[in-house]
C-alpha cells in the first residue's frame, strides 16, 4: 500500500512538473537545470518504482500458491482405519465361528443331505430318525444363538462408530487442503462401509436362523408323515404277555 501511494505521488509529481515546465533551462552556479527533463526523470523513476510493486506482487501471489499447494499436500493427522478394521473382523470372526451349520455351501449341502432329507423316509430306522430330529433341534437353536450373538456385535460397534464419525467430520471441517479433506471423505465412506458389512452380517444370520427354522419344521413334518405310516401300517398286533406282579 505504502509502495504504492509513493509511485502514484511520483506519477502525480511528474505529471505537474511537465505541466509547469518551460523548454527553456535555466543556470544555476554553472548547473544547467533543465525542467522537461527532470520532469521526464522523475516519471520514469516513477515508472521503475511502479514496476517494482508489481514484481514485488506477483512474487507475494506465487508464495500465496506454494503455501496453498503445500497445504493440498499435507496429509490428515487423523486416521480411524485401523478401528475399522479391527471392527470388521469382530464381525467377521462371529460368521467363521458359526455353530452346526457354517456359512459354506459345500457344508450346508451336507448337512441337509443327512439331517433334512428331501426324499422318502421308509429306509431310515427310527433310531436316525430320532437322532436327526434332535440334531435339527440343536442346529434351530444355534442358529439362533448366532444371531443374537452377531446382534449383539453389531450394536457393540454403535459407541465405535458414533467416536469415529465425530473423529472424522471433526478432521474434515479443520482441513488445511484438498488432501487433508478428500482423506477425511474416504475414512467415512470406509466407516460406511463397515456399517454395512454388520448390517449384511447381522441380515445373514437373521435369515440364517429363519432359514434353519423352517428347513427343521419341514422335515419333522416329513419325519412325523412316516412315523404315522409307520405305526398305522398293518403288521403282527399286540400279543398280551403273562406278567407276575407279586411273587410267591
Amino acid at each position: 500500500m505504502t509502495r504504492s501511494r509513493t509511485a502514484k505521488l511520483a506519477l502525480g509529481a511528474a505529471a505537474l512538473a511537465l505541466a509547469l515546465s518551460s523548454p527553456a533551462s535555466a543556470q544555476f552556479g554553472g548547473i544547467v537545470y533543465d525542467p522537461t527533463n527532470y520532469a521526464q526523470n522523475v516519471l520514469t523513476a516513477a515508472r521503475s518504482l511502479q514496476q517494482i510493486n508489481n514484481q514485488i506482487t506477483q512474487i507475494q501471489n506465487q508464495a500465496q500458491s506454494l503455501i496453498n499447494q503445500a497445504r493440498n499436500l499435507t496429509n490428515l493427522p487423523t486416521s480411524v482405519l485401523s478401528s475399522i478394521q479391527q471392527d470388521i473382523d469382530r464381525t467377521r470372526a462371529l460368521i467363521t465361528q458359526a455353530q452346526q451349520i457354517a456359512y459354506r455351501v459345500q457344508d450346508i449341502d451336507q448337512v441337509f443331505s443327512q439331517r433334512y432329507p428331501a426324499g422318502s423316509l421308509s429306509g431310515t430306522s427310527s433310531g436316525t430318525l430320532v437322532s436327526n430330529a434332535q440334531t435339527r433341534w440343536t442346529d434351530a437353536l444355534a442358529a439362533y444363538q448366532d444371531s443374537l450373538r452377531t446382534g449383539a456385535t453389531v450394536t457393540g460397534n454403535l459407541d465405535g462408530t458414533r467416536s469415529q464419525a465425530s473423529t472424522l467430520v471433526t478432521a474434515s471441517q479443520a482441513a488445511r487442503g484438498a488432501l487433508q479433506a478428500a482423506q477425511a471423505g474416504n475414512q467415512l465412506i470406509a466407516l460406511q462401509t463397515r456399517q454395512l458389512a454388520d448390517l449384511t452380517a447381522m441380515l445373514a444370520a437373521q435369515a440364517r436362523a429363519t432359514a434353519i427354522e423352517s428347513a427343521r419344521a419341514a422335515a419333522d413334518e416329513a419325519q412325523g408323515r412316516e412315523q404315522t405310516k409307520r405305526f398305522l401300517a398293518p403288521g403282527t398286533g399286540y400279543v398280551a404277555q403273562s406278567v407276575s406282579l407279586f411273587h410267591d
